[in-house]
């Protein structure tokens, strides 16, 4: 079982990172291989909006967004985190999904993911839909979402670590029991089938490299 956890927070020893390796670690002692990133580490270019990764399936830019998502390709489960930020998503975050090219390829295809959101105020509960529906949209199964809102600089409370552990444990199981979510399926499918699909056919040969995604992916 491979899991990739995703750190969008710029801090590598902040909340969002913290719960992160909480998860990491419950993860790694229950036998699965955990592969962490700090998107703050790592070299990605902005995404130039050329769309040649529609035609010919992978970035024009071959830096480590590239590495990063073919080690989301290959795993079985993802986790996301991010710090919120004028009630958004980080900008390493929005970097890696503009770069990532998530819903129009449905990268996440059938894969069980944990989105983790940290703040201090309602605005996390946006950022935290912002993951949710990238998700959703992109054929992942939704196992969890943590949302803690905490003071700046803060660590995490007793009752926190237990959601984190329950969260880590549902997401163990479902991966282990390949575990279907008919609900999210449903919601899914009427989003692919009406909105993805019919642009991405309408297109013809522009977006060809994303239909040879789909196939790869068994979409």
């Amino acid at each position: 079982m491979k899991i990739v956890i995703i750190n969008g927070s710029p801090r590598e020893k902040g909340l969002t990172a913290s719960v992160l390796h909480h998860l990491e670690k419950n993860l790694t002692e229950q036998g699965a291989d955990v592969e962490f990133y700090d998107l703050s580490t790592l070299k990605m270019a902005q995404c130039r909006g050329c769309c040649a990764c529609y035609t010919i399936g992978h970035c024009s830019m071959n830096d480590e967004a590239e590495m990063l998502t073919h080690a989301i390709e290959n795993a079985d489960g993802l986790i996301l985190g991010t710090p919120t930020y004028a009630s958004n998503v980080s900008g390493h975050m929005k970097l890696l999904i503009d770069r990532g090219h998530f819903v129009i390829e449905q990268l996440l295809s059938e894969k069980h993911c944990i989105t983790v959101t940290t703040g201090e105020n309602y605005g996390s509960k946006d950022a935290s839909k912002i993951l949710k529906k990238l998700v959703l949209y992109s054929g992942g199964y939704l196992v969890r979402s943590i949302v803690i809102n905490a003071p700046f600089n803060s660590g995490i409370s007793s009752s926190e670590e237990k959601q984190i552990e329950v969260s880590e444990q549902k997401l163990f199981r479902a991966i282990n029991k390949h575990k279907r979510y008919p609900f999210q399926s449903l919601f899914h499918g009427i989003i692919f089938s009406f909105g993805i699909k019919p642009f991405v056919k309408k297109k013809g040969e522009k977006y060809r490299g994303v239909v040879t995604k789909w196939k790869e992916y068994g979409v």
